[in-house]
């Protein structure tokens, strides 16, 4: 099973967070409340930036998108992940390697861009508010995010081929919690070359645009927030914007930790602490970054909590 061509090949084992016995238990409750706090996070957002008339803007239609996103991406893995600390034998089939590959790729795609449209969307507020409904108005908003999903499932598509299109005979034995690129490609006893250029040339293109959308539209921002004469209209100018300022901030640090690594330092299983927080912590934070520093958000939980059942006649 652990050699020859890939398509005899049936399953892989998962070798996890950690392979220590006496941590299997800890980990796992440690895992499923973040998991748990994960759902009712952004399934909370997602609920309120539907039925409260108040979300009704850009930047919620956006949160919603990104909520829908978080819970996707950690949905991927921590089911997997959470049953695999309690399994002897930690498989995962070929077929449900690839999908969640697939999926893992799809949703990690989908943020990196969502979080750029995003800052355009604060860039548009901030520098022309008079302009704001019409430069980002519902039909923009709804391609924006079409063509996040659309290019999203395209790289997935595209790249998971490229992963699953090397030969494997030394080990099927993956040192990681989910199927990932680099550790797969790294089992291959074939040429690698043009998957991992695939992959690299992927995650290279995609930060770079991705970061210079939101590295301009900060730039912009910042130069609009100081041309402001007052300090009340600065900080109400720098709250608009802090929270996506915090969430921007923590997922690119996280990503550019991993990818920038010198290639002679790489090691998978500091690839697998950064996983852990860009796939499962971060999905967890972000609902907690967007509420807590978000009157508007806490309003509406507490308008829902008073009558939910005339929020969801809203709907």
């Amino acid at each position: 099973m652990a050699s020859g061509n890939l398509t005899h090949l049936t399953e892989f084992i998962l070798r996890g967070v950690s392979d220590r016995p006496d941590l299997q238990m800890p980990l796992f409750f440690v895992f499923l409340v973040i998991y748990g706090l994960t759902m009712a996070g952004n399934l909370g957002i997602i609920t309120l930036t539907s039925v409260d008339s108040q979300l009704q803007t850009p930047m919620y239609f956006f949160l919603r998108h990104l909520a829908i996103i978080n819970l996707g991406d950690s949905t991927v893995i921590a089911p997997k992940m959470l049953v695999n600390f309690l399994a002897s034998k930690k498989t995962i089939s070929y077929y449900g390697c690839a999908a969640q590959l697939g999926g893992f790729l799809v949703f990690i795609v989908g943020e990196i861009f969502m979080l750029a449209a995003m800052a355009y969307d604060r860039y548009v507020a901030i520098c022309n508010p008079l302009l704001y409904m019409v430069v980002v108005s519902p039909q923009i908003c709804l391609l924006l995010v079409s063509l996040t999903y659309l290019y999203s499932l395209t790289t997935a598509l595209t790249v998971s081929c490229c992963v699953f299109s090397v030969s494997y005979c030394s080990s099927n034995v993956i040192n990681h919690f989910y199927c990932d690129t680099v550790p797969l490609l790294a089992l291959s006893c074939s040429d690698t070359y043009i998957p991992e250029t695939a992959v690299f040339t992927s995650a290279g293109t995609n930060l770079f645009f991705s970061m210079i959308i939101v590295l301009t539209s900060y730039f912009h921002i910042v130069l609009a927030i100081l041309r402001i004469r007052s300090s009340e209209g600065r900080r109400k100018a720098f709250s608009t914007c802090a929270s996506h300022m915090m969430a921007v901030t923590v997922f690119y640090g996280t990503i550019l930790f991993m990818y920038l690594q010198p290639r002679t330092n790489h090691s998978l299983d500091t690839d697998k602490m950064a996983s852990v927080f860009y796939t499962l912590v971060i999905p967890m934070l972000n609902p907690l970054i967007y509420s807590l520093r978000n009157k508007d958000v806490k309003d509406a939980f507490k308008r829902f909590l008073k009558s939910p059942c005339q929020s969801f006649k809203l709907m």
